[in-house]
């Protein structure tokens, strides 16, 4: 996402690490949790409309030539499901609605994809149903993906190809790579696929493999994933166990460079999302589920290590144990001066929250005055 200038001093609330990292203790995570019940529950200023069947994964689209006219997509994870778009006043906008989608659980936002010579932008969603990738133009929603494209071809074990999550990488060339995961898989590091999206010459895209890789517990399942374009990393959450995190360019190797968020949460590790700031610095979210609330981590890591992700806080919301979310920092006018962040709740609805209201007086804010020096095509 496009980040903005900093206009407030960070003040972490709490200062507690993951067990996996050094100086780490439970009775810490266990007074950072018991610190952040105590607080009150943050509310959102907008809830959209309600979908039919299921809510699953919001993804904020960023209008680069009005942001005011921006739109968040979101699943109704249904094997009738959908792709809903809504506008920023959590209002359905019906004639973009993509209908018919067989188990839609999670989708992700691309800038710039090249198709027939001209730069795109695109929706991505997995089908869990059919195990396919459903790609579609934004902001008109057309589809470009010939009635979508198998992956995990050739798995045979039980769930193996049951697509979840989903994360667009765009690399410093402008390859757009897609990242997916599946309901249960491998546990010998090549849990995760990523396909390099190409113009198929005939107006629609395929999908190379350029690798596996990512290490998996074997005990439940790994559903949110998100990615750092600017930094270059992949972040996924190995439910029950932690976040995991890796270098997004395949060139870089496979090798694990983290395992943070291993304590304090009270059900499963669920969406990820990242508030990018214009100075590398910035918020990692993790939807802690059981317990209604996210925690979260510095997105630069530690002064002497990147790798190292210390809790900072907790902040409780009124979703409903949210499987998804996403976060810009991008001003968009209006409610959303300091950015927005969107997160799933089970009572069928998506909530939108003001960026201030999450960060409260501990965490920054971007300010909404110059445009990013990062590549805007990224946001």
């Amino acid at each position: 996402m496009k980040n903005l200038k900093t206009i407030l001093p960070l003040a972490a609330l709490f200062s507690v690490t993951a067990c996996s990292q050094p100086g780490s203790s439970q009775s810490e995570t266990s007074q950072a949790a018991t610190a952040t019940t105590a607080m009150a529950v943050v509310k959102p200023v907008v809830v959209t409309d309600t979908v039919r069947h299921d809510t699953d994964d919001p993804a904020i689209w960023i209008n680069a030539a009005n942001p005011s006219e921006s739109l968040v997509l979101g699943t109704d994870k249904n094997e009738d499901g959908a792709l809903y778009v809504f506008d920023l006043e959590g209002k359905i906008i019906k004639d973009k609605v993509v209908r018919g989608l067989k188990r839609p659980n999670n989708v992700d936002v691309a800038y710039g994809f090249m198709l027939n010579g001209q730069p795109v932008d695109i929706a991505v969603v997995t089908e869990r149903m059919t195990h396919k990738l459903r790609i579609f133009t934004l902001p008109d929603m057309r589809p470009i993906d010939n009635g979508g494209i198998e992956v995990y071809e050739g798995e045979t074990d039980a769930e193996f190809r049951d697509l979840m999550g989903i994360a667009m990488y765009t690399t410093a060339a402008g390859e757009i790579h897609a990242i997916a995961g599946r309901k249960t898989g491998p546990t010998d590091g090549t849990y995760l696929w990523q396909y390099r999206l190409e113009d198929n010459g005939q107006g629609a895209i395929k999908a190379t493999v350029v690798r596996k890789f990512g290490q998996y517990s074997g005990q439940k399942e790994i559903e949110a994933i998100a990615v750092d374009n600017e930094l270059g990393y992949i972040y996924y959450s190995d439910e029950g166990i932690g976040v995991r995190k890796y270098y997004a360019d395949p060139a870089k190797g496979n090798n694990e460079l983290a395992l943070f968020a291993t304590t304090g949460f009270g059900k499963d590790h669920e969406g990820i999302s990242i508030y990018k700031i214009d100075d590398g610095t910035g918020y990692i979210l993790v939807s802690d589920q059981g317990n209604n609330r996210f925690h979260v981590f510095p997105r630069e890591g530690a002064a002497d290590n990147p790798h190292q992700h210390n809790l900072l806080k907790m902040v409780n919301t009124s979703t409903l144990d949210s499987d998804g979310s996403d976060v810009t920092s991008v001003s968009l006018d209006g409610k959303f001066r300091n950015g927005l962040f969107v997160a799933m709740s089970t009572d069928k609805t998506f909530q939108y929250y003001r960026w201030e209201d999450i960060a409260g007086k501990d965490l920054k804010v971007a300010t909404n005055g110059e445009s990013s020096s990062l590549a805007k095509s990224k946001f």
